[in-house]
């Protein structure tokens, strides 16, 4: 059911996007909407804008199978040589959110169920020449409080670029 809401969330905002962007045919783009599919935790619906040529600002919001949570990321760029379309991207940013009542029930000694972190992140970013889609596939180091955990968490990104 979580899943279907974040699809149907992206559906509207693709539906009201696409009418008045001017989609992006070559191998740069602005903006971004789409979806991020963690490793081990569910889906992300992701939005990213490009502040300036070489660096962006990426939100996720994320349902997995013991809650939610929204991170926001800032991401330097950078081209790879010889391979059009292609850049790698690294940066940092933070995490928030809170475990349902299927956590506490596996972790009863855990009164707060909000935490919060940084993040850092690096991977690979590909824009389709001639569509408006664009691929990423990342990996995202963070920690975790108050509980004090180090995570690894990270997917593959298929967002509409305009």
């Amino acid at each position: 059911m979580k899943h279907c809401l974040v699809l149907c969330l992206l559906a509207l905002c693709c539906t009201l996007v696409l009418p008045v962007a001017a989609q992006s045919f070559d191998d740069t783009y602005q903006n971004a909407v789409g979806i991020h599919f963690g490793w081990w935790r569910g889906v992300a619906l992701s939005l990213k804008h490009f502040i300036n040529d070489d660096a962006a600002l990426e939100a996720r919001a994320s349902l997995w199978k013991y809650g939610g949570e929204v991170c926001v990321l800032y991401q330097f760029y950078g081209d790879v040589p010889d391979i059009d379309g292609l850049r790698w991207y690294a940066g940092g940013g933070a995490h928030v959110g809170q475990y349902n009542l299927a956590w506490a029930k596996y972790n009863p000694s855990e009164l707060n169920r909000w935490y919060l972190g940084p993040d850092g992140v690096a991977g690979m970013d590909y824009k389709f020449q001639g569509a408006p889609i664009d691929m990423s596939f990342d990996v995202q180091p963070r920690m975790y409080f108050p509980v004090g955990w180090v995570d690894l968490w990270g997917g593959i990104g298929v967002r509409f670029a305009f």
